[in-house]
Order: structure tokens, then C-alpha cells, then sequence
């Protein structure tokens, strides 16, 4: 017994007091709006902007300075779609960009109904998105430092002079002698006459959730906004911003209204009938349909449309002595008003409830019966591709449903998290560096379209890239879908890679991810390689992924283009040759950045010339000797000459246009710090990176003591080598994540298959 009373103490105990809190008065409640207005002037576009955005926080942009950016940015799903869910909807980085841009808009302009479908293939997590943003905004909404408020009427029986008491006890005295038969009680008849008063008021609730601030007519609310608010950065923004044209619009629901009335004309001041206005948070409740509601196509649509409360209706009509003067009924939008409506998936009984919707979403307004009910409310839905004509049954209705796309995964890192969700973390244990990814991109290049109109502009000469790319260019699209730009591509390219360019590539990702293989598919897949291949004494490798895209698997070869595995193998070949160079190169970074340094102050002087540079405090003679030495570090060793002049010229122009006026000059960074150095300090490394190898290809010995790397025999091994070798293993598992194993595979991997002369001067391969 004393676990019992226990167990129902800590209960009672871990009761949150926000829970418990009783409805405020309408002057409490302008104490409230005045200290946090933002928090309480927010309807439910406000509210499902907040909580996006409290979720996601700021995106991460991979290039910050770059001028061309289209702030394509990488957001982290994962508190909104995967933490504390039961079934996690991965958004890839295509599907959060789209995400973001919905809300934005939504607070860019005056919002109006629309319905937002949520379009995408069987398989691509739709339902599993809806359920899960459901869920989070119902938690957000319901914290208490989220809480928006909805109207509660308390009419006063004293105020309103209602009772008498002598009538009261009259009415008792008949009805206990009409009961006398029943042996009536006085405790009885006490109760009767309580429940008769039942309290000291008439609480009346707003069924369509009114926030309180509209009960203030109309035409006054400018003025007592202006009287009640002090002058600051809110207050502007209220009288001024379309997001806040809603507070300013919209009226009260026909009972608040018509109680407003009714109220007034019986007090006959507007100061009194406020009194009567409470204001308690706005709680939303999906299983009870409060806030937020969602059908499935299976439930069976209402056939009782109008909603009442008979016992509260007589309550009122007694109080007002008028039966005519507030009809408290409504309908079940009402239960949503300033909420969520959603509909999974438009067919069956959801169509009707979509045909429902046309004249909500057009017109704002629902008739029910006489009166006309307003209706502000988010209106979701998600819809498989072939049901998009019954969306378009009504034409006048289409300029009201927005369409956004969930397609399958079609961002390659987002396709890799969700292996490691499905069968684990340790899971890319089992793996070789990057043979997890290139199995996604398998799987993601059936779901791309063969030809993209946008990349052809872009690439007018793919073969260029035949050693890291295929003909369709498909792994370069997963590359930029994955906000990263390749290093392999030329200069030109890149700057063909224009803020228009960027935004057409993106644009085709609303054309594509509806084919192949679904996400259902993919975790089927990917568990069959898996059981396949993992072993204790052998990582997965390249080998092992070919071979299962065309032995064990083969319908994975017959659904992506012809010739993706070679080009696969390929990048994966380019990679891993630059990950081993990066990981041998030793450089002095003193010594590249006062190079770098001289040459952007030098190329704004003539040849034949002494300076002394501004940023090194060294004397350089300008000429062609001190021109070339740098240029062949910069841009490689077979540059052709009116190649280094026009990118000396190209220099020079940005240093005078951008670095020295504006990043310089206006914003006071050091030469160090600016854009222009930093692509000349990328290339310059770039350029040394590629010789790092050369030296140790020919050295025997190099390859034996990497195969004998942690074992007693590599003792025996000279020092220089031990050192090289110990360098090069560690710097593999410390930058790209090789377990010592994995480091000394891919090392023998590219010497025995000479991936050094395959892709000697890859650059100058690419543009000859």
C-alpha cells in the first residue's frame, strides 16, 4: 500500500503547474502580450514557421563566401524528423531546402488558405513526414514558452443581474412538493439549488480558439495597439508587415461576436464586456481533434455537420434572457480554426473531404446553417502522383494547392544516414572509406533521369571528366545535390557554375527521384550486400560492390545507365589517389603564404620593375622569371603562356575590384583572410599534392613496409621509410577515418594498380 500511495504522490507531484493553469483575465493576459508580443501575436503559419525553424536552426553553408551562392544550405533534420520518433523520416538536403524556402514564404506575405500537398512516390515517406511534423508541432505548441491563447468567456450572473434568489427557492419549494413521493432530502434540494447557480459564472469557451486580442472591435485596434504598446522594433513591424495583417483583419467567430453584442448592449460598455474575456493557452490534442486534425482515407466523413452544446445554450439563453441572441453551435472546422487540418492521402472518403475544402480555402468563410464560420486554419495534405486529378477537379481551386515534392532520397549522405539508422552505426565499420556512399550513389542513380538539360548547358564537353565522371554526368549532379562542388573541375567550369546555373541544376530535382529504387527497396538491397560481404578479417571494398551490381544482384546494373559502375570505380580510384597524396604531403605553410602574397601585390606592377610588397615587407623584382615560378606552382607545371597571362590579368582585376577595395579597404580583413588568396592558396596546394607520391612509387621497399605496417618485421625498415610510412597510415585514420587495416589496403590498392600515372595531371587532362 505504501508503493501505491507512493507511485501516486510522485504523480501528483510531476504535475507540470502549466498544465494546471486556470484562464487569465483579459488584463493579465495584456500583461502578458505586452512583455513577449512576438510570442503572442502568432497565428498558426507564425507558430509552423517558429517551430521549423526552432528545429532546424541555422543551415550550414559549405561556401559562405562564394558570390554565386544560392544559399542551397545543409540543415540538420534530425531533432525535427528522427529524434524521439518512432519511424524517422530522413529529409534529404534537396526536400529541407524546400522545407525552409514553404515557411519563409509564409512569412514573406499576408497569408491566405491554401492546402500545401505534399507530393511524392509509394515508398518515399510521405505518411511517416506527415505523422512526425504532426507530432513536433503538437509538442512545440504545447511548451509553455510556445503557448499561444485562445478566448474563454466568463459571463458574470451578478454582473448580469440573472438571479434572483426568492424565484430560486419559489421554483424548489414546487418541485419538492411535485417530489415528495421521491423522499426529497434538504441536502438534496441544497445540491438542486447549487447546480441551479452552478457557480458565479458562465464559462463559455470559443470552439473556433479565437486568439483574445481580436475581441477588441475592429475599428479600434490600431488605436489601442498604438495606446498599448511602447515604441520599438515590434511595434513597427506590427503596424507595418504583412505577416501581422491578420490581426488587424480578421474578425472574432460568430459566437464571440455576437456575444460581444449581446454583452454590450446589456453593461453597455466595452471596458465591462473585456472583463468577461479570459484567455487560457491554445492546447492542441490531435487524438481529440483539438488544434490539429488529420483523416485517412478510410474515415468515414461526419454526419452530424453541426456541432452544439444544448446544456451550455441554455445556460446562455438564461443568462441573457434571450434565445435568439447567441447560436452556440459550429462545425468541426471550428475545431481547427487557427490549427492544423491534414488529410492522409487524397483518395476514398478524403477526396469528399478535399471537395469540402474549396470554398473553406477559397473564401476563408463555412456556412453553417445561417451564420458563417471563419476558417484560418494550415491545410496539409500528402498525395501519391497518379491521385494529382482529383486535386484538380475544381480549376478556380488550383491557384490554392502548392505542391511540394518528396521524392526518394536523391542526396547521397542522406541515403548513407539512413543505412546506418536501419542497421546500425557500427555498420560503415564494415566498409572501406567511401564504398558505403558508392553503393548510395548506385542506388541513387536509378532514381535520376538519364539526360539533365541543365548539366549539358553547364558541361557542353563531358569527356573532359571521363576519369572521375560518367557521360551523363549523373555523379557530378550527386555531387552539387549534395552542396559540394568537386575539385576536379576546371577553372572554367567553375565559373560557369553561375547563382542561374545552380538554380536550374536544383530546379530539375523537382523532375526526378519518382523511378528506381524505392527507399523500401534500398534497405532491402543494401541488407542483402551486407549479409553478403561483411566479414571480421576483410573490409568491403570496390571489388565487392561491382560484383554484387552485376553477379549477385544483376537487376542494380539494369537500372542504371550503362557504363556508371566503370565511371563509379573511376571517381572512387581519383579519391582515394588524393586522399594518399594529402596524407604523404608535408608543405611549409609560411613559406606558400608569403609566395601567395607577393604575387597578388606584384601583379598590379609592370615587368622591370622593384617594389616592395606591402604584405611581406620583401623586395621583389617584377618579371617573367618571378611571374612563371609562381604561376607553374598555381596552375601547373605545362601552363602555356597567354594561359598565365590571362590568369595574371584575371588576378589582377579581382584584387583591384573586390579584395583591396572591398574586403581590404571597407571591411578591414587581412590579406590572408580574403577570398582571392584562398583560391590561390587551394590551387597552389593542389598543384604540390600531385607530385607528393612520385618519389616513393619507384622504392620497392615503400610498398613492403606498408603491407608489413604494425608487425614486428617493419623494425627492420630504415628510418626515413618507417617515418613516411608511419606518417602516411596515420594521417589516412585521422583525416578520412581508415582503421590502420583499411589505410594499409588502400595504400597497396593504389600503387598495385598505379593510380598516380592514370591520373597524372588530372587538371590539365580535364581542359586538353
Amino acid at each position: 500500500m505504501d508503493n501505491i500511495e507512493k507511485a501516486i504522490r510522485d504523480i501528483d507531484r510531476s504535475m507540470d503547474g502549466w498544465e494546471q493553469r486556470a484562464p487569465i483575465s483579459f488584463e493579465e493576459f495584456l500583461k502578458v502580450f505586452s512583455e513577449k508580443p512576438k510570442m503572442v501575436v502568432r497565428n498558426v503559419f507564425h507558430l509552423f514557421h517558429d517551430m521549423i525553424k526552432g528545429y532546424l536552426k541555422e543551415g550550414r553553408d559549405e561556401y559562405p563566401n562564394d558570390p554565386e551562392s544560392i544559399h542551397y544550405v545543409y540543415y540538420d533534420c534530425r531533432k525535427l524528423f528522427i529524434e524521439e520518433s518512432d519511424h524517422p523520416f530522413f529529409a534529404d538536403r534537396l526536400f529541407a531546402n524546400r522545407l525552409v524556402a514553404l515557411v519563409d514564404a509564409l512569412m514573406r506575405g499576408a497569408q491566405q488558405n491554401k492546402i500545401y500537398i505534399f507530393e511524392g512516390p509509394h515508398g518515399s515517406g510521405k505518411s511517416t513526414f506527415l505523422n512526425n511534423l504532426l507530432t513536433k508541432i503538437e509538442k512545440y505548441a504545447n511548451q509553455e514558452e510556445n503557448a499561444r491563447y485562445e478566448v474563454i468567456w466568463r459571463l458574470s450572473r451578478l454582473q448580469m443581474g440573472t438571479f434572483a434568489n426568492h424565484e430560486v427557492n419559489s421554483f424548489l419549494d414546487k418541485l419538492s412538493r411535485l417530489l415528495d413521493e421521491y423522499e426529497l432530502e434538504q441536502g438534496q434540494i441544497l445540491e438542486a439549488k447549487s447546480s441551479i447557480f452552478a457557480g458565479e459564472y458562465v464559462e463559455v469557451p470559443c470552439p473556433s480558439h479565437d486568439n483574445p486580442l481580436i475581441i477588441v472591435p475592429r475599428q479600434h485596434r490600431r488605436r489601442f495597439f498604438e495606446d498599448l504598446l511602447i515604441n520599438n522594433d515590434f511595434k513597427r513591424k506590427l503596424f507595418t508587415k504583412k505577416q501581422y495583417e491578420w490581426i488587424f483583419r480578421n474578425n472574432p467567430c460568430t459566437i464571440c461576436s455576437s456575444l460581444y453584442q449581446a454583452l454590450l448592449d446589456r453593461v453597455g460598455s466595452p471596458a465591462e464586456v473585456l472583463k468577461m474575456v479570459y484567455a487560457r493557452p491554445y492546447r492542441f490534442n490531435r487524438r481529440l481533434g483539438e488544434g490539429i486534425s488529420v483523416f485517412t482515407p478510410g474515415d468515414k466523413t461526419l454526419q452530424q455537420f453541426v456541432m452544439t452544446n444544448e446544456m451550455l445554450q441554455g445556460r446562455i439563453n438564461a443568462l441573457l434572457r434571450d434565445s435568439n441572441a447567441v447560436k452556440y453551435f459550429f462545425s468541426s472546422y471550428a475545431k481547427t480554426n487557427n490549427g492544423i487540418y491534414a488529410l492522409m492521402d487524397i483518395k476514398s472518403n478524403n477526396v469528399d473531404r478535399l471537395i469540402e475544402l474549396h470554398n473553406i480555402i477559397s473564401e476563408g468563410v463555412h456556412k453553417v446553417e445561417d451564420l458563417e464560420e471563419n476558417v484560418n486554419s494550415l491545410f496539409l495534405a500528402v498525395m501519391n502522383p497518379e491521385d494529382k486529378k482529383d486535386a484538380q477537379l475544381f480549376q478556380s481551386f488550383a491557384d490554392r494547392i502548392e505542391y511540394i515534392k518528396i521524392s526518394y532520397v536523391l542526396d547521397l549522405n542522406t541515403e548513407v544516414e539512413i543505412y546506418r539508422n536501419v542497421f546500425g552505426g557500427h555498420v560503415e565499420a564494415a566498409f572501406l572509406p567511401r564504398v558505403l556512399h558508392n553503393f548510395a550513389r548506385v542506388i541513387i542513380a536509378s532514381r535520376l533521369n538519364l539526360k539533365s538539360e541543365a548539366m549539358e548547358q553547364w558541361i557542353d564537353d563531358p569527356s573532359r571528366y571521363r576519369l572521375y565522371c560518367d557521360e551523363n554526368l549523373q555523379l557530378l549532379k550527386m555531387e552539387i545535390y549534395t552542396g559540394f562542388i568537386p575539385p576536379w573541375l576546371s577553372e572554367e567550369d567553375r565559373k560557369k557554375l553561375t547563382a542561374k546555373m545552380r538554380r536550374k541544376i536544383i530546379a530539375e530535382s523537382e523532375n526526378e527521384g519518382d523511378q528506381g529504387f524505392s527507399g523500401r527497396d534500398s534497405i532491402k538491397i543494401f541488407n542483402e550486400f551486407y549479409s553478403t560481404y561483411a566479414r571480421k578479417d576483410k573490409l568491403i571494398n570496390m571489388a565487392d560492390l561491382r560484383a554484387f551490381c552485376t553477379q549477385v544482384y544483376p537487376e542494380i546494373a539494369g537500372s542504371v545507365p550503362d557504363g556508371f559502375l566503370d565511371s563509379l570505380l573511376r571517381m572512387y580510384d581519383y579519391t582515394v589517389l588524393q586522399e594518399v597524396k594529402e596524407s604523404l604531403y608535408y608543405y611549409n605553410e609560411e613559406q606558400i603564404s608569403r609566395e601567395i602574397r607577393n604575387y597578388i601585390f606584384a601583379v598590379n606592377f609592370e615587368p622591370g620593375t622593384t617594389v616592395v610588397c606591402r604584405f611581406t615587407g620583401d623586395r621583389l623584382d617584377i618579371g617573367e622569371p618571378f611571374f612563371e615560378a609562381i604561376e607553374y606552382r598555381i596552375l601547373g607545371k605545362g601552363s602555356e603562356p597567354d594561359k598565365r597571362f590571362a590568369f595574371r590579368r584575371t588576378t589582377q582585376k579581382e584584387y583591384a575590384a573586390t579584395t583591396l577595395t572591398r574586403e581590404i579597404m571597407a571591411e578591414g580583413k587581412d590579406v590572408t583572410e580574403t577570398r582571392l588568396f584562398g583560391d590561390l592558396h587551394e590551387r597552389y596546394i593542389h598543384n604540390l599534392k600531385e607530385k607528393a607520391l612520385d618519389p616513393f612509387l619507384e622504392n620497392e621497399n615503400f610498398r613492403r613496409a606498408i603491407k608489413d605496417f604494425d608487425r614486428e618485421v617493419f623494425k627492420t625498415y630504415d628510418k626515413k621509410i618507417r617515418s613516411d610510412v608511419a606518417f602516411l597510415i596515420g594521417n589516412l585514420c585521422n583525416r578520412f577515418h581508415y582503421t590502420k587495416n583499411g589505410a594499409k589496403e588502400v595504400c597497396i590498392y593504389v600503387i598495385d594498380n598505379n593510380l598516380a600515372q592514370k591520373f597524372a595531371n588530372p587538371r590539365e587532362q580535364a581542359e586538353n
